[in-house]
């Protein structure tokens, strides 16, 4: 701005330029610093795989070496680095002791901004961790017992984490915003006796009662359960009136027990199971997404370096939350597994200002940001003037994940939050793929705002439709991955053969023990252009029988994205006397654009032109938000209950759960 207040003309070109222009170049600076800036990396991985994978594995320290890098004679059921030994709490504590002993391993920002950090150095958490690993093998946790986790972003989550992967007992980490109901039904799928909470947690300022939700979900459980309890609240919980009750146990009392406590790391298999994390299933019955030690770590450490190009001197923050496979991989095993100094932010990014994310960018000196597109938006509601405020100078790269970013919002904040200096990673991948599978290696593809980019080297991902056949550039398809990957899942807890037809049925041969004939197939939608840049759209959720007619949800949501205006959609399928099904549509707009009948009419003419008259929405609803959960997953059920006037479900796990009762209103009224 001007001194008269106006904006700078100069300013004004800059803003327009960067409207316009696609394709962004990697700054030089940061190619020059960068981990992997070979362009013949894909050529190389490409005519040398999978031995390729052998580059991932010597990130990690081994105690016996692997006998070959992929066993694929058994398909689907893959094995990577098969008959190596290691342990993920070693690689990712013990053996940086000594060269970094000294650094600080866990920077913990908690809420309450008056509260005293956390800085925990290597040393610190190697003690720390020993000692929890002591306590719950005195509790009875052997090897491969399942120890359930319920607790919020507080440092003594990876603590026990990383205690259950020393002494080979794999984790279950449940996401602290779940219900009690959601507790029980993950402790009794893993058939878990462990459980690892907390008394409370704060959000927004105030304290909230975990104990007392963790409690309910124990007396639905179909066995007891012994638990520890971390004492989070201190005084702040005394109103809360808890008492420990049976087989419950003082975390802190059972450290103290501990103290100094040294446990030798148990050696696992490359395939023995780190961890489960339990996602939501179409059956309604969440799935054990089961990940192996030596697949995973290596694929997590590998794409940390090249995708993230975190370094061991690094300040890295990734603002996701542990109770998901982002705070797995981006958070604990992949940063901790390099030996730099990871990130937890307990809080809400606008609590208590809008300052606050940048206010910690800029104490912390972060030299990375990897947050989702949700908070980016938010952003950009809450305007520029707040991280302007802020020396966001040391940050090098950021990135994005949980679900695709729009090209306004990537620009946004690729100048505002970046300065044009900062490379953006749109990261494609799932709670199943253990880790990156679509993005930009950061300092060798440009990037193009709105495409995640192509395939990670040694990928084999290609855009097919309903007969399996590529699609041209430009369409839309099915996302396939060809080739297995190491960090993949293994299977489903307990549950093969919903492991087969979840993920591998609807494009293999499953009568084959040829790996070439089996394509794992995400349930989600995407398409390709001339330069092999995927543009991810969406899950294919459902399909909408019109007069007959099956109309892809997935296909009508890419046609009504590429109305100039539209930011995101998400379609669903109404009950209608006359078609039995009619197309409903819910759109988000970019600002500056309005939900009138003008930009109705546009929507239905480039569905019509797209896909044709029977697929001409039935009705088009305009709203700021979708309902999504937590990990950024929009919920069409909620939608497709809106739409017939349906009684709806439950709506506990959303992110935004207002704004369900909001939609409704509308649709309701006629807007």
């Amino acid at each position: 701005m001007n001194m008269a207040g106006e904006a700078d003309p100069e300013d004004v070109e800059l803003e327009a330029h960067l409207a316009e222009q696609e394709v962004f170049e990697p700054p030089a600076s940061f190619v020059e610093q960068a981990n992997v800036t070979d362009e013949d990396i894909y050529e190389e991985f490409e005519e040398n795989w999978p031995e390729c994978w052998e580059g991932a594995a010597d990130l990690l320290s081994w105690d016996e070496g692997y006998d070959e890098v992929l066993d694929d004679s058994n398909p689907p059921f893959y094995e990577w680095f098969t008959d190596g030994k290691l342990n993920a709490s070693y690689n990712c504590v013990d053996r940086h002791l000594e060269e970094r002993g000294d650094e600080v391993a866990l920077e913990w920002v908690g809420e309450p901004v008056e509260e005293e950090n956390r800085s925990i150095t290597y040393e610190e958490l190697h003690e720390e961790v020993n000692e929890f690993a002591a306590a719950l093998r005195d509790l009875g946790v052997g090897e491969d017992d399942v120890v359930t986790m319920y607790m919020p972003m507080i440092p003594e989550l990876p603590v026990a984490m990383l205690a259950c992967a020393r002494i080979g007992a794999p984790h279950s980490v449940v996401f602290a915003g779940f219900s009690a109901e959601a507790l029980a039904t993950r402790l009794n799928a893993a058939d878990s006796d462990y459980l690892v909470t907390c008394d409370g947690y704060y959000r927004r300022g105030d304290p909230l009662d975990h104990l007392g939700k963790t409690n309910e979900g124990l007396a639905d459980a179909d066995h007891d359960v012994d638990t520890v309890v971390v004492d989070r609240l201190g005084p702040n919980g005394d109103d809360f009136g808890h008492e420990l009750g049976d087989d419950q146990y003082d975390y802190d009392d059972l450290v103290a027990d501990h103290a100094g406590a040294e446990v030798e790391p148990v050696e696992r298999d490359a395939e023995d199971m780190l961890f489960l994390m339990y996602t939501s299933g179409t059956t309604g019955q969440p799935k054990g997404v089961k990940h192996t030690t030596g697949g995973y770590l290596a694929w997590t450490a590998w794409t940390s370096q090249a995708v993230l190009d975190i370094k061991p001197e690094d300040t890295y923050f990734c603002a996701a939350d542990i109770g998901w496979i982002t705070g797995h991989s981006y958070i604990v095993y992949g940063p901790l597994a390099l030996g730099t100094t990871s990130m937890m932010y307990e809080g809400t990014p606008d609590y208590p200002t809008r300052e606050r994310l940048w206010q910690i960018i800029e104490e912390y000196e972060a030299d990375q940001l990897y947050t989702a597109p949700t908070a980016i938006r938010s952003f950009m509601k809450w305007g520029e003037e707040y991280p302007a405020n802020h020396d966001l100078s040391s940050l090098r790269l950021l990135g994005t994940v949980g679900e695709p970013i729009n090209p306004r919002a990537w620009k946004w904040y690729y100048k505002h939050i970046g300065n044009e200096e900062c490379p953006i990673v749109d990261t494609w991948w799932q709670t199943e793929t253990g880790g990156h599978m679509v993005t930009t290696l950061p300092a060798v593809n440009d990037m193009k705002p709105g495409s995640a980019g192509p395939a990670l080297p040694g990928l084999d991902v290609e855009i097919v439709d309903t007969n399996a056949e590529q699609v041209e550039p430009g369409r839309a398809g099915y996302l396939t991955v060809q080739k297995p990957w190491p960090g993949m899942l293994r299977t489903l807890y307990q549950n093969d053969e919903r492991f087969i037809e979840e993920y591998w049925a609807e494009y293999s041969d499953t009568d084959s023990d040829d790996p070439e004939d089996w394509v794992y197939f995400p349930e989600d939608g995407a398409k390709i252009d001339d330069e092999d840049y995927i543009t991810v759209l969406g899950r294919v959720d459902d399909v909408i029988n019109v007069s007959g007619h099956r109309l892809g949800t997935m296909e009508i949501e890419s046609a009504i994205v590429g109305v100039e205006g539209v930011a995101e959609a998400a379609v669903v399928g109404g009950e209608h006397d006359l078609k039995g099904e009619a197309v409903y549509a819910y759109v988000i707009l970019e600002e500056g654009y309005d939900g009138d009948e003008e930009m109705r009419g546009r929507i239905v003419e480039g569905v019509e032109d797209a896909i044709g008259p029977i697929a001409r929405p039935e009705s088009v609803v305009f709203t700021p938000e979708l309902p999504k959960t937590r990990s950024g997953k929009i919920m069409r059920r909620l939608l497709e209950d809106i739409a017939n006037e349906a009684e709806l479900g439950d709506t506990s796990t959303l992110q935004n759960p207002d704004i369900v009762g909001d939609i409704r209103d509308k649709v309701h009224s006629g807007d």
